[in-house]
């Protein structure tokens, strides 16, 4: 008898708490965001109710792979823009960022950012963020590069 509940209770275990697909995991990319090979744009996390959105670092270039910008606000625009097209693509937007990281080559230009992101954001509930100095990113042009990660409801 006393095998025969461990089983049930094994079994019950499992059924409540094992995920409704094999794969909890979605890569996507956005056709309006340059592509750099070797990563992936954004990944996806299946959390049941909502899924959480990893994206990799997003720096100032267009589509076709050109700087945008050549000061933190103009290079930080382009930035939230790539940021958004990769959100749309799970059907989310920057309002759905519940945490930033963010690097610049400048700390004193963090206003010019805050300017920028705050059009993007849920200013009534801002993500949280972390903001590092660095002394250069992957190019001596590029100012500013920001990760974000997004939790964006299913749709049912």
């Amino acid at each position: 008898m006393t095998k025969f509940l461990v089983l049930i209770s094994t079994v019950i275990f499992q059924l409540s708490f094992s995920q409704k697909t094999m794969n909890p995991l979605e890569y996507k990319s956005s056709p309006e965001v340059f592509s750099i090979p070797g990563l992936s744009q954004s990944v996806s996390i299946d959390c049941g109710t909502s899924k959480m959105i990893l994206l990799s670092g997003q720096v100032p270039l267009d589509s076709k792979g050109n700087l945008v910008g050549n000061n933190v606000e103009e290079q930080t625009q382009q930035i939230f823009k790539n940021i958004e097209n990769i959100l749309k693509e799970y059907g989310g937007t920057g309002k759905d960022i519940v945490k930033l990281g963010i690097f610049v080559t400048d700390i004193s230009k963090t206003p010019y950012f805050r300017k920028v992101r705050d059009e993007y954001i849920n200013i009534q509930n801002p993500p949280v963020s972390s903001l590092v100095e660095v002394t250069q990113l992957f190019r001596n042009d590029i100012l500013i590069e920001v990760e974000a990660t997004a939790v964006i409801k299913n749709k049912r």
